[in-house]
């Protein structure tokens, strides 16, 4: 089976989706004002994406390991309910997300960075992705691999690969 079509046959089991903030929904980029907020763009076709996941029944959650009053608030408008941010470790906050009642199995992890590689070691991680430009390590192990860099709207890809592998595309 070549990678396209495994990563098809895995993401046809995907019922909810982890995503990374910094790298993955961002550029990674980190940048204070003169007053010293921290300011982080969003892509909007990511947020559309991520809708229309959530619209299809896939539960959609925020690990990050910064906090960001401007991920809460992206997080708010996207209706994004499972959000862990300022985590030191991935995979206990993961458990922290299922003690909240967020799906159990069959979950997809995005991230570009070493700090993602312990979601992937995860039994319940079914399909693991990455981004363009994410770390060459992260790269090798990921499942997936996104044309578009972190912040150029990867969760595009990632919700149409979710999609139509599961016969839920309705934009052919």
């Amino acid at each position: 089976m070549d990678t396209a079509d495994q990563s098809m046959s895995l993401a046809a089991r995907i019922q909810g989706v982890i995503l990374d903030v910094d790298g993955v929904l961002t550029n990674g980029q980190i940048i204070y004002s003169d007053r010293g907020e921290e300011l982080k763009t969003f892509n909007v076709q990511d947020g559309a994406s991520i809708k229309l996941l959530q619209k299809h029944g896939i539960e959609v959650a925020i690990i990050s390991g910064r906090e960001s009053p401007a991920v809460s608030r992206r997080a708010e408008e996207l209706g994004i309910k499972y959000v862990i941010q300022g985590a030191h470790s991935k995979s206990k906050a993961l458990d922290q997300l299922l003690d909240a009642g967020f799906c159990r199995e069959n979950l997809c992890a995005i991230g570009d960075d070493l700090a993602d590689l312990e979601l992937y070691a995860r039994e319940n991680v079914t399909l693991k992705a990455t981004v363009a430009n994410g770390h060459p390590v992260v790269r090798t192990r990921a499942d997936f691999v996104t044309q578009r860099s972190g912040g150029e709207g990867v969760i595009v890809e990632l919700a149409q690969l979710i999609l139509q592998a599961q016969d839920r595309w309705d934009f052919d």
